[in-house]
């Protein structure tokens, strides 16, 4: 599911870049927030889990 952006907040990451960004710089930028934002949404809906939960689940040492 993809979160809506502004055209606002897209011209704010562009202006935040350095000059000589590539559009690949771009998109791993866009890619970046969009991560950020599902993860705080996830979060803020209790769709998350402790890390230890998650180690001891896939048996991983704490």
């Amino acid at each position: 599911m993809s979160t809506i952006m502004s055209k606002d907040a897209a011209r704010k990451i562009i202006d935040a870049m350095p000059e000589g960004a590539t559009w690949d710089d771009l998109m791993y930028e866009l890619y970046v927030r969009e991560a950020v934002e599902r993860g705080y949404a996830d979060s803020r809906a209790g769709r998350t889990r402790l890390v230890n939960e998650v180690r001891a689940k896939y048996g991983l040492p704490e």
